[in-house]
């Protein structure tokens, strides 16, 4: 599942760790998450999503939607 978690992260200047923290994640969760390796928990897809003040769909979303969700969000 491709994310834009990272660029997300980075327009907050948060670190992975700082990330991790507001999820209740470990670090190494957010870099599998981030190069996605990993796919997050609803829970986690849902913290993200209030975090980021985005839809789930907009953050987490399957690759043939990627370009146009990642554009969108990022604007």
């Amino acid at each position: 599942m491709k994310n834009i978690l990272k660029e997300l992260r980075e327009s907050k200047n948060w670190t992975q760790k700082e990330l991790s923290i507001k999820l209740g994640v470990s670090t190494r969760t957010i870099i599998s998450l981030e190069k996605g390796q990993f796919n997050p928990s609803i829970m986690v897809a849902y913290k993200c999503s209030l975090i980021f003040g985005c839809p789930i769909e907009k953050i987490f979303c399957l690759e043939e939607n990627y370009d146009n969700d990642r554009k969108e969000v990022l604007r």
